[in-house]
């Protein structure tokens, strides 16, 4: 009887052993990234660190920057953030943004920008079981104290604020060290 010799590579090696049954561990991934405004989101930084990098989220950094808000979303947290793009901002009336950013304006910034994050690490799929427990819309009240409301519409996921402005989730589960950012299309904002 003729015997066949395969040659030594690791390939063989590990198909081999996986074939008998035994485990090959691979070293896992620290960290996972989503590419956000052409940047890796990387989930094992925090959001300021990982927003600061997004070229679609420049306006939004300028803002929390303006707020004093980069200390506190360094923090533990977690949070949950919904964070408008720069085309999101750009949908305001004409010069609101950099009245909004002005000294005097810290506190009608703070409101909006808070108005924006949620207690807690609520991923895509945490919204939607939250959504479907509460007849396919979740409540959520933000930091800034008042609700949004996380539903499904017409196949895509939207939040919408106090005002009915809707905002859609664009990019969805960008995890991060302390919490999670949901990207969104429209700035969403508090009822005065």
């Amino acid at each position: 009887m003729s015997r066949t010799t395969t040659p030594f590579t690791f390939r063989n090696v590990a198909m081999s052993a996986a074939a008998a049954g035994f485990l090959i561990a691979v070293p896992a991934l620290a960290a996972t990234s989503v590419m956000v405004g052409g940047a890796p989101m990387m989930s094992d930084a925090r959001i300021p660190a990982n927003a600061s990098k997004a070229k679609n989220l420049t306006t939004l950094v300028a803002a929390v920057k303006a707020a004093g808000l980069v200390d506190t979303l360094n923090g533990d947290g977690p949070f949950t953030v919904f964070a408008p793009t720069n085309a999101a901002f750009s949908k305001l009336p004409a010069g609101t943004v950099d009245k909004l950013v002005e000294p005097g304006m810290k506190k009608q910034l703070t409101e909006i920008l808070t108005y924006h994050v949620v207690p807690g690490r609520l991923t895509a799929a945490d919204l939607k079981a939250q959504a479907m427990k509460h007849g396919g819309k979740a409540t959520l009240k933000t930091v800034e104290g008042q609700t949004l409301v996380v539903e499904e519409k017409m196949g895509k996921w939207v939040v919408v604020d106090r005002a009915g402005h809707v905002a859609t989730i664009e990019t969805p589960d960008v995890l991060q060290a302390n919490g999670v950012v949901h990207v969104i299309d429209t700035v969403l904002m508090p009822k005065s």
